[in-house]
């Protein structure tokens, strides 16, 4: 996969945590030079370290095209975010998800003054209108939101902000498309995006269902796991319910339609999760895994991962 030519240019990671290490791998892998920083210098070296194991990891199951090695030698690491973004065509922002950081970012990278680096934010749910509007910056930047890791789960929100150019959009959506990303355009603003606000609409009945005492952690992971997760692991809610009903999408709706009304009314009363209830579903979760173990179950969720990459490389018939 060949880079862009505007970006014969590196590419910045700023923030270099799980997501801002994952999107590094992204664009290493498409064949840019890639600079990463973070505050904590410890962090950005961790990032290295484990960027390179995954790297490893992706070129036994074939998902490389050239080696781990050659991958991972176009990632540097630098030691301030002039060094990262100055001379950058694009910086992709994974900081905190805190409006103070995240404005406090927006600032320093005004104040830094390279005026042609265009900002991608991994924010999960902040609008960036909130965040990096009324800026000399502001038309170049906007939300590219991943899954994480990014490098496994290829789906990325663009959302422009109200000050973000139509030419930062293009931008973005073409670079993402070519390092291999699933784009999807958020057509306004909201709290959330698209993603967070699906899943967040299944964990709310997750909680409330334990809550409620019908059934257990296990049992509802179990119900996505072994039921819904099979059909959404290759097609979207709309094409499930399409598929669902003789008539497709409209007789589906006639059907099941007042069902589903009913079962959102029943949860219109429904508050925050409590500290009793977070305490509950710890309490379930830790009967099957422990907190000493999250780490190596993450690393098993990646590795099953890619093994579905491979499959859907193999069996995609979008």
């Amino acid at each position: 996969m060949q880079p862009l030519v505007e970006l014969e240019k590196p590419v910045a990671i700023v923030g270099a945590g799980l997501v801002g290490a994952g999107w590094a791998i992204v664009f290493a892998r498409a064949g840019l030079t890639v600079r990463i920083f973070d505050a904590n210098p410890a962090v950005s070296e961790k990032a290295l370290s484990w960027a390179q194991e995954q790297l490893s990891a992706l070129q036994q199951r074939g998902l490389l095209r050239e080696t781990a090695e050659v991958v991972a030698s176009r990632l540097k690491r630098v030691q301030s975010l002039g060094d990262a973004v100055v001379g950058a065509a694009y910086a992709q922002e994974s900081v905190l998800e805190r409006l103070d950081v995240k404005r406090k970012l927006m600032e320093d990278l005004e104040a830094i003054g390279d005026t042609d680096v265009i900002i991608g934010s991994s924010s999960s749910g902040i609008p960036a209108s909130d965040f990096a509007n009324d800026l000399r910056i502001s038309p170049r930047v906007t939300i590219a939101h991943p899954v994480n890791p990014p490098y496994l789960v290829p789906v990325v929100e663009l959302v422009p902000s109200s000050q973000t150019s139509s030419e930062t959009v293009a931008f973005v959506e073409r670079l993402m498309k070519d390092v291999g990303q699933s784009v999807v355009h958020v057509r306004r603003e909201i709290q959330g995006f698209v993603l967070n606000r699906l899943q967040a609409a299944l964990l709310r009945e997750a909680w409330a269902l334990h809550r409620d005492g019908v059934a257990s952690c296990e049992d509802i992971d179990k119900t996505v796991r072994d039921g819904l997760g099979w059909r959404w692991s290759f097609m979207g809610p709309f094409e499930t319910i399409d598929l669902n009903a003789p008539g497709g999408v409209a007789d589906y709706a006639q059907r099941l339609g007042p069902l589903y009304y009913s079962i959102a009314q029943s949860r219109l009363a429904d508050g925050p999760w409590t500290a009793d209830l977070i305490n509950q579903v710890e309490q379930d979760r830790r009967q099957h895994l422990s907190v000493d173990e999250l780490e190596a179950r993450r690393n098993w969720r990646d590795e099953r991962l890619m093994e579905f990459a491979v499959a859907r490389l193999t069996n995609d018939s979008r």
